[in-house]
Order: C-alpha cells, then structure tokens, then sequence
C-alpha cells in the first residue's frame, strides 16, 4: 500500500486482497497466506527455473509467479518484486492515468 496509486479490492471474495494501480492488479495475497505477482519474462524463467516460486494458477500464460510461503523469502528481496510488479502494470496505463495517480 506505500506505492503509489495502490489501492486495495476484493474481487474474488473477502479471502483474497488484490492490489491494484489504476484498476490493474499487480499482486494478490491468497486467504492461505500466498502471494502473486506479475513479473517480467525473465524474472519468470529465472523464479521458476530455480523453485524459488511457482506459475501462479490462472495468472501464468500472463507471467505472474506465486510464492506459496512469502516468509521464506527475505523481506526486502519481496519488496522488490512487488515494486518491480507494481512497475511493470503501472507502465502499462496511459499518460494520462499515470499523471492522474502521481505515477508520471
């Protein structure tokens, strides 16, 4: 919620927060604690090459990867990936939205 734009919704039920910039989720924490995220094409092969994460169920032809236990990884290594997918959908909006959210 500290990046900019964020906002916080529920929309597949109250076990799920989907965090979104200008109407476009760039993470989800699931109601059993997971979390997913969008990450670029490498970050993909890189993350789940190595195990580190998994395809996210539904979400991974888009290239988001989904950490079944996010404590496992070192906060700040977390962080980034959430700042990084948080970047990549807010580059995605328009100019306009970009302003309009503080983001340009």
């Amino acid at each position: 919620m500290a990046l900019p734009g964020v906002t916080l919704e529920h929309p597949f039920g109250d076990d799920h927060d989907a965090y979104k910039v200008g109407g476009r989720m760039f993470a989800i924490v699931g109601g059993e604690g997971g979390v997913s995220f969008k990450v670029s094409d490498i970050a993909f092969e890189v993350l789940t090459g190595d195990g580190r994460a998994r395809p996210a169920p539904y979400l991974a032809r888009a290239k988001w990867v989904n950490l079944p236990d996010p404590a496992a990884s070192p906060d700040d290594e977390l962080a980034g990936h959430l700042t990084t997918a948080h970047a990549i959908i807010a580059a995605k909006l328009t100019k306009t939205q970009r302003s309009a959210l503080g983001l340009a």
